[in-house]
Protein backbone atom coordinates (compact mmCIF):
# COMPACT_ATOMS: atom_id res chain seq x y z
CA UNK A 1 0.00 0.00 0.00
CA UNK A 2 1.04 3.65 -0.84
CA UNK A 3 -0.38 6.77 0.95
CA UNK A 4 -2.73 6.93 -2.07
CA UNK A 5 -3.35 3.52 -2.96
CA UNK A 6 -5.46 1.18 -0.51
CA UNK A 7 -4.26 -2.46 -3.43
CA UNK A 8 -2.23 -4.95 -2.81
CA UNK A 9 0.23 -5.53 -5.30
CA UNK A 10 -1.50 -8.53 -7.03
CA UNK A 11 -4.89 -6.26 -7.11
CA UNK A 12 -3.46 -4.48 -9.93
CA UNK A 13 -2.30 -5.42 -13.30
CA UNK A 14 0.72 -5.15 -15.24
CA UNK A 15 -1.73 -3.09 -17.79
CA UNK A 16 -3.58 -0.14 -16.79
CA UNK A 17 -5.88 2.14 -18.41
CA UNK A 18 -5.82 6.03 -17.04
CA UNK A 19 -9.12 7.75 -17.12
CA UNK A 20 -8.96 11.37 -15.14
CA UNK A 21 -12.44 11.24 -13.82
CA UNK A 22 -13.03 8.26 -11.19
CA UNK A 23 -16.72 7.94 -12.47
CA UNK A 24 -15.61 7.19 -15.97
CA UNK A 25 -13.18 4.23 -14.55
CA UNK A 26 -16.20 3.38 -13.12
CA UNK A 27 -18.02 3.29 -16.03
CA UNK A 28 -15.46 1.31 -18.05
CA UNK A 29 -15.33 -1.19 -15.42
CA UNK A 30 -18.83 -1.98 -15.11
CA UNK A 31 -19.46 -2.10 -19.03
CA UNK A 32 -16.34 -3.30 -20.91
CA UNK A 33 -14.53 -5.48 -18.08
CA UNK A 34 -15.86 -8.99 -16.29
CA UNK A 35 -15.72 -9.93 -12.99
CA UNK A 36 -14.41 -6.41 -12.19
CA UNK A 37 -13.39 -5.75 -8.59
CA UNK A 38 -13.43 -1.99 -6.90
CA UNK A 39 -9.32 -2.18 -5.77
CA UNK A 40 -8.86 1.43 -4.44
CA UNK A 41 -11.15 4.35 -3.14
CA UNK A 42 -8.61 5.80 -1.16
CA UNK A 43 -9.47 9.97 -1.69
CA UNK A 44 -12.47 9.11 -4.07
CA UNK A 45 -9.59 7.85 -6.60
CA UNK A 46 -11.30 4.48 -7.94
CA UNK A 47 -9.69 1.69 -8.93
CA UNK A 48 -10.94 -1.24 -10.55
CA UNK A 49 -9.23 -4.71 -11.73
CA UNK A 50 -11.39 -7.16 -14.07
CA UNK A 51 -10.68 -9.36 -17.32
CA UNK A 52 -11.14 -8.22 -21.25
CA UNK A 53 -10.81 -10.82 -23.59
CA UNK A 54 -9.01 -13.03 -21.35
CA UNK A 55 -6.20 -10.66 -20.11
CA UNK A 56 -6.37 -9.07 -16.64
CA UNK A 57 -6.87 -5.03 -17.01
CA UNK A 58 -7.26 -2.35 -14.09
CA UNK A 59 -8.83 1.10 -15.07
CA UNK A 60 -7.62 3.82 -12.55
CA UNK A 61 -8.57 7.32 -11.72
CA UNK A 62 -5.71 10.23 -11.66
CA UNK A 63 -7.50 13.33 -11.00
CA UNK A 64 -6.83 16.51 -13.18
CA UNK A 65 -3.58 17.91 -13.09
CA UNK A 66 0.07 17.25 -13.29
CA UNK A 67 0.78 16.61 -10.03
CA UNK A 68 -2.56 14.16 -9.25
CA UNK A 69 -1.48 12.06 -12.45
CA UNK A 70 1.74 12.45 -11.68
CA UNK A 71 1.29 10.89 -7.89
CA UNK A 72 -0.76 7.78 -9.65
CA UNK A 73 1.53 6.88 -12.12
CA UNK A 74 4.65 6.81 -10.47
CA UNK A 75 3.40 4.78 -7.71
CA UNK A 76 1.68 2.65 -10.02
CA UNK A 77 4.92 1.86 -11.68
CA UNK A 78 7.36 2.63 -8.77
CA UNK A 79 5.56 0.11 -6.15
CA UNK A 80 3.01 -1.93 -8.13
CA UNK A 81 5.17 -2.80 -11.28
CA UNK A 82 3.00 -1.83 -13.61
CA UNK A 83 4.59 -1.73 -17.27
CA UNK A 84 1.94 -0.36 -19.60
CA UNK A 85 -0.27 2.88 -19.03
CA UNK A 86 -2.24 4.61 -21.41
CA UNK A 87 -4.27 7.88 -20.47
CA UNK A 88 -8.05 7.87 -21.97
CA UNK A 89 -8.81 11.65 -21.36
CA UNK A 90 -10.62 15.27 -22.75
CA UNK A 91 -8.65 17.65 -24.39
CA UNK A 92 -9.44 21.13 -26.01
CA UNK A 93 -8.97 21.24 -29.65
CA UNK A 94 -6.32 23.78 -31.15
CA UNK A 95 -7.18 23.40 -35.10
CA UNK A 96 -9.97 24.01 -36.89
CA UNK A 97 -10.69 20.69 -38.31
CA UNK A 98 -10.76 18.87 -34.96
CA UNK A 99 -14.42 18.86 -33.86
CA UNK A 100 -15.95 17.52 -30.86
CA UNK A 101 -15.70 14.09 -29.76
CA UNK A 102 -12.78 13.39 -32.35
CA UNK A 103 -9.78 11.17 -30.93
CA UNK A 104 -6.31 12.43 -31.30
CA UNK A 105 -3.10 10.30 -30.51
CA UNK A 106 -0.31 11.92 -28.84
CA UNK A 107 2.66 11.14 -30.17
CA UNK A 108 4.38 13.78 -27.70
CA UNK A 109 3.20 16.58 -25.48
CA UNK A 110 5.14 20.18 -24.98
CA UNK A 111 4.90 21.49 -21.51
CA UNK A 112 5.73 24.19 -19.37
CA UNK A 113 5.22 22.53 -16.30
CA UNK A 114 8.10 22.70 -13.93
CA UNK A 115 7.13 19.01 -13.04
CA UNK A 116 10.00 17.11 -15.29
CA UNK A 117 12.41 19.54 -13.39
CA UNK A 118 11.05 19.15 -9.75
CA UNK A 119 10.84 15.39 -9.91
CA UNK A 120 13.46 14.15 -12.30
CA UNK A 121 16.05 17.48 -12.94
CA UNK A 122 14.75 17.15 -16.22
CA UNK A 123 14.73 20.22 -18.32
CA UNK A 124 12.96 18.79 -21.62
CA UNK A 125 9.60 20.89 -22.93
CA UNK A 126 8.94 18.09 -25.01
CA UNK A 127 7.83 14.49 -23.82
CA UNK A 128 7.07 11.49 -26.13
CA UNK A 129 4.44 8.18 -26.07
CA UNK A 130 5.84 5.08 -26.71
CA UNK A 131 5.67 4.11 -30.31
CA UNK A 132 5.20 0.59 -30.08
CA UNK A 133 2.37 1.14 -28.02
CA UNK A 134 1.40 3.85 -30.22
CA UNK A 135 1.31 1.35 -33.43
CA UNK A 136 -1.19 -1.10 -31.45
CA UNK A 137 -3.51 1.99 -30.65
CA UNK A 138 -2.73 2.96 -34.23
CA UNK A 139 -3.72 -1.03 -34.99
CA UNK A 140 -6.91 -1.45 -32.73
CA UNK A 141 -8.34 2.03 -34.29
CA UNK A 142 -8.27 1.00 -37.88
CA UNK A 143 -9.73 -2.86 -36.84
CA UNK A 144 -12.54 -0.80 -35.47
CA UNK A 145 -12.90 1.66 -38.46
CA UNK A 146 -12.15 4.71 -35.75
CA UNK A 147 -10.35 7.43 -37.63
CA UNK A 148 -7.75 9.12 -35.07
CA UNK A 149 -5.35 12.16 -35.26
CA UNK A 150 -1.79 11.40 -34.58
CA UNK A 151 0.85 14.58 -33.65
CA UNK A 152 1.77 16.94 -30.53
CA UNK A 153 -0.88 18.21 -27.95
CA UNK A 154 0.36 20.45 -24.96
CA UNK A 155 -0.08 20.07 -21.17
CA UNK A 156 -0.67 22.99 -19.43
CA UNK A 157 -0.83 23.74 -15.67
CA UNK A 158 -4.14 25.72 -16.03
CA UNK A 159 -7.36 24.72 -17.86
CA UNK A 160 -7.18 27.19 -20.92
CA UNK A 161 -10.34 27.77 -21.20
CA UNK A 162 -10.69 30.43 -18.24
CA UNK A 163 -7.79 33.08 -19.59
CA UNK A 164 -7.45 35.03 -22.87
CA UNK A 165 -6.58 32.98 -25.50
CA UNK A 166 -4.34 34.96 -27.49
CA UNK A 167 -2.13 35.86 -24.13
CA UNK A 168 -2.34 32.63 -23.48
CA UNK A 169 -0.56 31.14 -26.93
CA UNK A 170 1.77 33.72 -26.98
CA UNK A 171 3.57 31.72 -24.35
CA UNK A 172 4.36 28.92 -26.75
CA UNK A 173 6.79 28.98 -29.55
CA UNK A 174 5.04 29.84 -33.01
CA UNK A 175 6.74 26.95 -34.81
CA UNK A 176 4.64 24.17 -32.63
CA UNK A 177 1.82 22.70 -34.33
CA UNK A 178 -0.35 21.70 -30.79
CA UNK A 179 -3.30 19.68 -32.15
CA UNK A 180 -4.94 20.19 -28.81
CA UNK A 181 -4.28 21.15 -24.82
CA UNK A 182 -4.81 18.85 -21.94
CA UNK A 183 -3.40 18.54 -18.43
CA UNK A 184 -1.67 15.41 -17.53
CA UNK A 185 -0.48 13.39 -20.38
CA UNK A 186 3.43 15.19 -20.03
CA UNK A 187 3.51 14.55 -16.27
CA UNK A 188 2.45 10.77 -17.97
CA UNK A 189 5.09 10.36 -20.41
CA UNK A 190 7.81 12.22 -18.47
CA UNK A 191 7.35 9.07 -15.27
CA UNK A 192 7.48 6.47 -18.62
CA UNK A 193 10.53 7.94 -20.01
CA UNK A 194 12.58 8.11 -16.57
CA UNK A 195 10.96 4.94 -15.15
CA UNK A 196 11.53 2.93 -18.52
CA UNK A 197 7.71 2.01 -18.98
CA UNK A 198 5.89 2.00 -21.66
CA UNK A 199 3.12 5.24 -21.80
CA UNK A 200 0.50 6.32 -24.67
CA UNK A 201 -2.52 9.29 -24.59
CA UNK A 202 -5.79 9.30 -26.35
CA UNK A 203 -7.88 12.24 -26.01
CA UNK A 204 -11.17 12.77 -27.47
CA UNK A 205 -12.29 16.47 -27.96
CA UNK A 206 -14.71 17.76 -25.87
CA UNK A 207 -14.32 21.49 -26.50
CA UNK A 208 -12.64 23.89 -29.11
CA UNK A 209 -11.67 27.28 -29.46
CA UNK A 210 -13.64 27.08 -33.11
CA UNK A 211 -16.42 25.85 -31.87
CA UNK A 212 -19.33 26.83 -29.67
CA UNK A 213 -20.32 23.49 -28.27
CA UNK A 214 -19.13 21.57 -25.23
CA UNK A 215 -19.49 18.12 -23.99
CA UNK A 216 -21.53 18.06 -20.91
CA UNK A 217 -20.07 16.37 -18.17
CA UNK A 218 -22.10 13.58 -18.16
CA UNK A 219 -21.13 13.58 -21.99
CA UNK A 220 -17.74 13.05 -20.78
CA UNK A 221 -18.51 10.34 -18.28
CA UNK A 222 -20.21 7.93 -20.33
CA UNK A 223 -19.92 8.96 -24.28
CA UNK A 224 -16.01 8.10 -25.44
CA UNK A 225 -16.63 4.16 -26.06
CA UNK A 226 -14.47 4.90 -29.28
CA UNK A 227 -11.61 5.80 -27.44
CA UNK A 228 -11.97 3.25 -24.34
CA UNK A 229 -12.43 0.32 -27.23
CA UNK A 230 -9.63 1.50 -29.02
CA UNK A 231 -7.61 1.70 -26.25
CA UNK A 232 -8.53 -1.70 -24.38
CA UNK A 233 -8.21 -3.37 -27.58
CA UNK A 234 -4.49 -2.04 -28.26
CA UNK A 235 -3.66 -2.73 -24.59
CA UNK A 236 -4.58 -6.33 -24.84
CA UNK A 237 -2.24 -6.47 -28.44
Amino acid sequence: MTAHIESEKKDIAKKVLLPGDPKRAKYIAEKFLENAVCINDVRGMLGYTGMYKGEKITVFATGMGMPSMGIYAYELCKFYDVDTLIRIGTCGANKENLHMKDIILATASYTLSSYPYLFFDDLEKIYFSNQELNEKIEQSAKEHHIPITKGLISTSDIFDVYVDKDRYLSKYPKDLDILAFEMEAAALFAIGKHLNRKSACLLTVVDSIYEDDVLTSEEREKTLDEMIVTALDAIVL
